[in-house]
């Protein structure tokens, strides 16, 4: 048990140095009020023809609805959203008006890989800090059902200039035009890679890399697997989802969820990324998924001006970044550091915990680097984050079971630590999250005390 001075002595460091970094913000609290997802599903099946502003708008309709929230009272829209369609490169704006929520609201689109719906709800709540805003929907959406697919990059050039040809030398001088350096492999077509552009490595090999690095086993990965696949098929029994999923056509099952999965059926599955003797599997890593989450946030005084009982403060944030060639996804580890250090907290001071699962490699490579003392000394820390207990993390399953469609996830995560603080009675959340490009996030919530 947390002695309550203990409690209010971090707390207190964090507001003044959270604070301190923002000179012009009135040092206004932000809490999270209420959030809702869409079902997760398995890409190609329920969703396979909504577009994903369709689905960004549903979960926006769906938090209003749910929370009879005044749509005159919103001051803004921020979404994340990472394979974008170009006819809706601004979803946030898009899914707001087709929300019916009035016009004169502004919005705003991110893109920043898996923590992208983070990424939106801590530019919500810097606004709401400075002043700038009292009532902000923060959320994100994913669609891999209709994915931009293009030609070519030479015959997209030929296409663009080809009106430039038609005009000087007609039908045969476009035809010509069109012909002229053309080569076989030109008449591909070019489809959205899970690689990164500068590494030109895919996630998968990534991570099998970081878990070989941190020696965790491919019969751990798997475990942990069944374990967030039997977690969150007990949450859905349970009840747990059912206030925080929207339905879709009268359910809100989740499609991914495989609660009869056990170590023997998925210990099988031969390796998907390191051929043939990798360790991550099509069962120990996330599956594509299409889903839209939205997360209400707003100030202390406006949620209590309009007769909210907030979930949560959302006390303090981190985005990190590492290196892409061998710490892809370790960005958690740097970002949770980060804000232990800044609040003067301990690992120990948290009782709930929700972590992206992007693969159960990635999640347990994360773990062993903070609890090593060899990696702390290694990157000049003066001590190591420390040992999660698991019995506090992603105790109703995570993207390995869920989904995780990239924009979406952290609007998930958020809304159910706020929602665990709540039932289960918790002081402090920490959620954290690994994205492409070596890019993490961390973030730190307190109960509200309602």
């Amino acid at each position: 048990m947390i002695s309550s001075q203990k409690l209010v002595r971090p707390l207190l460091t964090a507001q003044r140095r959270l604070f301190s970094l923002r000179p012009i913000a009135g040092g206004r609290d932000v809490v999270i009020v209420s959030g809702v997802r869409l079902p997760f599903a398995q890409a190609s099946t329920i969703y396979q023809d909504e577009m994903a502003v369709d689905l960004q708008r549903l979960a926006i309709k769906g938090l209003i609805d749910q929370t009879a929230l005044p749509k005159d009272a919103i001051d803004y829209v921020v979404c994340g959203n990472v394979i974008q369609e170009v006819k809706t490169s601004n979803i946030a704006r898009e899914a707001a008006i087709n929300a019916g929520l009035p016009y004169n609201i502004p919005s705003h689109t991110i893109a920043q890989a898996c923590i992208s719906a983070n990424a939106a709800i801590a530019t919500g709540a810097a606004a709401i800090q400075s002043g700038h805003a009292d009532v902000v929907i923060a959320g994100g959406v994913e669609t891999f059902s209709d994915v931009p697919i293009r030609l070519s990059r030479p015959i997209r050039q030929k296409l663009i200039t080809l009106p430039k040809a038609m005009k000087k030398g007609g039908p045969i001088g476009a035809v010509r035009h069109m012909l002229k350096g053309l080569k076989m492999k030109d008449l591909s077509l070019e489809t959205p890679a899970i690689a990164n552009f500068t590494t030109g490595e895919v996630m998968g090999v990534s991570s099998d890399k970081l878990s070989a690095k941190f020696g965790i086993s491919r019969q751990e990965q798997d475990e942990f697997t069944v374990r967030s696949h039997t977690l969150a098929h007990k949450a859905h029994d349970d009840g747990f989802y059912k206030d925080e999923i929207i339905p879709y056509r009268g359910s809100i099952a989740e499609n991914g969820i495989k609660g009869n999965s056990s170590y023997e059926s998925v210990s099988k599955l031969k390796a998907a990324f390191v051929k043939p003797n990798g360790t991550h599997t099509a069962a120990n890593s996330s599956f594509l998924t299409d889903g839209a989450a939205a997360t209400l946030i707003m100030s202390e005084e406006k949620a209590k001006e309009l007769g909210y009982k907030p979930l949560a403060y959302l006390r303090d944030w981190s985005f990190k970044s590492c290196d892409p060639w061998e710490e892809l996804l370790l960005g958690p580890t740097y970002c949770t550091q980060d804000i232990l250090q800044r609040n003067s907290m301990s690992i120990n001071d948290f009782g709930v915990f929700e972590i992206h699962e992007a693969f159960a490699g990635q999640i347990l490579s994360n773990l062993a680097a903070m609890d090593s003392d060899i990696f702390a000394k290694e990157k000049g820390w003066s001590k190591k984050v420390g040992a999660i207990d698991f019995d506090k993390m992603n105790i109703k399953g995570g993207s390995l079971s869920i989904g995780h469609p990239f924009g979406a996830t952290g609007s998930r995560l958020v809304t159910t630590a706020a929602r665990r603080l709540q039932e289960e009675g918790q002081q402090f959340a920490l959620i954290a999250a690994c994205a492409d490009g070596g890019l993490g996030h961390a973030c730190l919530l307190e109960r509200y005390d309602n």
